[in-house]
């Protein structure tokens, strides 16, 4: 019976492999980057768009599936000692950068201990629980913690620490280093041409060090500003892949419609986008917790999913993403109550003044979005007013705190440590930046809740912290929750092996092939 049952597998299997096209090598595929990126050098510069194409230049030490566990990359095994603080990389053999220099366990160490520490503000704070970086030969990497540090294992994207040649970079300003134009990575493509305005043209790295990859010939990423055309371009056949956010959510049913095109929301797994509004928590009616409790009330957030986000999110209940690591499923919930939310308000004493929604200016969704929430708001008497600006003045208003309620969205990176913490700790109350603590919630017990959660080494351990955070800050409203957003990558059937990381198209022209 059991030798018939492992028969039948065994066909099963087969067959599946059989009807299982092989990769071919060879092709052009034509992407969307949008906004045309600022600049390329990974290490510089880390915005969408930038992690967009240059992921497919640089490379990090791993990678990481979409169940977030660590995956080969330029290290190819690594162990951790049992308690915790020495971390040991092996790294490939006979890697080249992309001028024909070989790659070194000395680059990893000046990237990491000199370059980035400098330029790499998320990467620096994960440094500070290093003690020391190494290489005790050329192709070991050591990391010598100063204690238990839980997250450490997701430093390592390419995003987070871009690996940057040192013979091009030490002892130069790496600002104005002239390489900044021509990037050099060690990953299966290499920079070719940058038409500003036009597009960016990458060919693949014939010396990429693993045997067979890449497939493709060559990648062409493609400026095309408005968000129209850019629908259009993928509807003539002149787009391949629409990378997330590509297009307006309302253009994407139609061009997901389409015959030979497929969509998928993977690939955002290590990110993990999370939309709030940051509410002043410093004066006026935002800085009462009510207030802000009402807030949450009066928002219908299904109909934002479901109509604004044609069904490409879900509710946010939490400053941490369901999909990152420890979420808490049992965290209390706001629920669409306008009742409740008047309740509130006339607990409060709310007078009427008016309350300033600051939109984020990404496009025609995120303009809907703030209507939406000025006539929720509306509907239970809090008097709003759209203070409406372009990216720049967006990045100022916040920066400054000049606002009551601002929208944005911010990445996750796997853990709290990484992506939450930084927009609740005391700590990182800043002008100046619209990524750090823009709401000033001070509560200083959730200040150590983050601090001992981030140097446990066991998982239980950091749970219950963090489980403890987010109750509290769920209560305190120290941000207006919204959606967790999908951003669906839509292309054509024939590319394949598209999205097969966490990160998706950011790395995702590693392994991708055409199948015509």
């Amino acid at each position: 019976m059991k030798k018939a049952l492992l028969s039948g597998l065994i066909g099963a299997a087969m067959v599946a492999t059989a009807a299982m096209a092989d990769p071919k090598s060879g092709g052009r595929i034509n992407v969307v980057v949008q906004p045309e990126p600022p600049g390329l050098m990974l290490g510089l510069i880390q915005n969408g768009p930038t992690q967009n194409v240059a992921g497919n230049i640089y490379e990090s030490l791993l990678r990481y599936d979409k169940d977030l566990n660590p995956q080969p990359s330029l290290a190819k095994e690594w162990t951790v000692s049992d308690d915790g603080l020495t971390y040991t990389f092996k790294l490939h053999s006979g890697v080249k950068w992309h001028d024909g220099e070989d790659f070194s366990a000395d680059d990893v160490v000046f990237s990491a201990d000199v370059f980035l520490r400098e330029t790499h503000a998320r990467f620096r704070v994960g440094l500070e629980h290093v003690e020391s970086i190494t290489a005790p030969d050329a192709e070991t990497v050591v990391f010598q913690l100063k204690n238990p540090f839980g997250p450490f294992l997701g430093m390592f994207e390419a995003g987070t620490m871009p690996i940057v040649p040192k013979h091009i970079y030490e002892g130069t300003s790496f600002k104005d280093n002239p390489a900044n134009a021509t990037p050099i990575g060690t990953g299966p493509f290499k920079f070719q041409e940058w038409k500003k305005g036009s597009y960016i043209h990458l060919v693949k790295n014939e010396d990429y060090y693993i045997d067979g990859l890449p497939y493709l010939d060559e990648i062409y990423w493609q400026v095309i500003p408005d968000a129209a055309a850019r629908a259009v371009a993928f509807e003539t056949g002149q787009i391949d892949v629409l990378p997330g956010g590509s297009v307006e959510n309302f253009d994407v049913p139609r061009l997901a419609g389409m015959d030979n095109v497929c969509t998928t929301t993977e690939g955002w797994e290590f990110f993990a986008p999370h939309s709030f509004m940051w509410v002043n928590n410093r004066e006026g009616w935002t800085a009462k917790p009510k207030f802000r409790q009402a807030l949450m009330h009066a928002m219908n957030r299904e109909f934002m999913k479901d109509v604004i986000w044609n069904g490409y999110a879900e509710v946010a209940h939490s400053p941490v993403s369901s999909k990152t690591r420890f979420y808490d499923t049992d965290v209390a919930k706001y629920e669409f109550d306008p009742e409740k939310a008047k309740a509130l308000l006339d607990e409060v004493g709310y007078d009427g003044t008016p309350v300033r929604i600051l939109p984020l200016p990404y496009g025609e969704t995120w303009n809907r979005w703030a209507e939406a929430v000025k006539q929720n708001l509306d509907a239970v008497g809090v008097k709003t007013e759209i203070v409406a600006t372009d990216v720049a003045g967006w990045n100022q208003k916040l920066s400054d705190w000049d606002f009551d309620l601002g929208f944005t969205y911010l990445y996750q990176y796997g853990d709290p440590a990484l992506g939450v913490g930084r927009s609740y700790i005391s700590s990182n109350i800043a002008k100046g930046s619209p990524w750090n603590n823009v709401s000033g919630y001070e509560n200083a017990e959730v200040d150590q809740l983050f601090e001992d959660a981030a140097l446990k080494a066991s998982a239980a351990e950091r749970q219950e912290l963090y489980t403890k955070a987010q109750a509290q800050i769920v209560e305190d409203v120290a941000a207006a929750w919204l959606l967790e957003l999908s951003f669906p990558t839509i292309y054509r059937c024939d590319v394949k092996d598209l999205v097969t990381t966490a990160i998706g198209v950011n790395d995702g022209f590693k392994d991708a092939w055409l199948d015509r």
